[in-house]
């Protein structure tokens, strides 16, 4: 599980779940002592429906691949069951006679955690990564800017080659030799394209003249398409990794993962650089 991958609507979820829990405790009405644990089909309706739809909303958030059950996925079951949590409370403060603090607070948390859970893949804000990704080290380049080394951000240990922008299983962008690969030469070729377009060399065709090879991140969890142009997926981008970004089309960034996969990342909006 990736907990970077939460967002800031997984947070107001968390948030109020716990707060359901702790008007579980709480007076039901304004004139007795009985709380949730005392009714039961309040407790099972409102506060532990609750509790377990924001349970499932981010367990489905941080699997690297969604997991269904009974044909539905753990996001939309967990949203699906938070709804119910905020229809049961509304419909219980209706019917209640006088309703307690617990009552209240349970509907008003419940009320929150639908509206996140609905929310949450619509409004941006609510999309920004909850645990930031953090900034690689910079470390001496050959030209007297700074290589980023990837070590501690997703990245293999020993990646970085000294003296150049290390890649795992790659050529190093000062010119010194690393283990031979098929993901690691084609990282070395795209650098030596960069560096050469720098040193007034052509640029390969469809590369811009001033492109060079960055390390980013992504806000959220996006796809990464095959080069070939096949709709389907070839890997998905989690907050919180850095990657290395080595060719552009447009607007799309051509990346490459850890383990070597290279393609293309459409939906650019967002990233940290670097």
């Amino acid at each position: 599980m990736n907990i970077r991958s939460l967002s800031r609507g997984d947070g107001v979820v968390i948030g109020a779940a716990v707060v359901l829990l702790i008007a579980s405790f709480l007076n039901l009405n304004s004139y007795g002592d009985a709380n949730a644990w005392q009714a039961l089909h309040l407790l099972m309706s409102i506060y532990l429906a609750g509790v377990i739809a924001a349970a499932l909303i981010v367990t489905a958030r941080a699997l690297p691949q969604p997991r269904k059950v009974a044909g539905l996925e753990l996001g939309q079951f967990g949203v699906a069951l938070s709804l119910f949590a905020a229809w049961t409370a509304f419909w219980a403060i209706i019917d209640s006679p006088g309703a307690g603090i617990g009552l209240i607070l349970g509907l008003i948390a419940a009320l929150a955690l639908a509206g996140a859970a609905v929310a949450t893949p619509l409004v941006p804000a609510l999309k920004v990564a909850l645990i930031g990704a953090d900034r690689p080290t910079p470390v001496a380049g050959p030209y007297g800017g700074g290589a980023q080394s990837p070590q501690g951000y997703g990245y293999p240990a020993g990646a970085h080659q000294q003296g150049g922008y290390g890649y795992p299983g790659g050529q190093s962008y000062g010119g010194q030799q690393a283990p031979a690969g098929d993901a690691g030469a084609t990282v070395g070729q795209a650098a030596g394209a960069a560096a050469g377009g720098a040193a007034g060399a052509t640029p390969a065709a469809g590369t811009p003249a001033d492109f060079a090879p960055f390390w980013f991140a992504v806000p959220v969890a996006r796809p990464l398409y095959g080069e070939d142009g096949s709709p389907s997926p070839i890997a998905e981008l989690a907050p919180g990794t850095w990657y290395l970004a080595v060719d552009q089309r447009g607007a799309a960034l051509i990346a490459q993962t850890q383990d070597g996969r290279r393609g293309i990342l459409q939906d650019t909006t967002g990233i940290q650089r670097g």
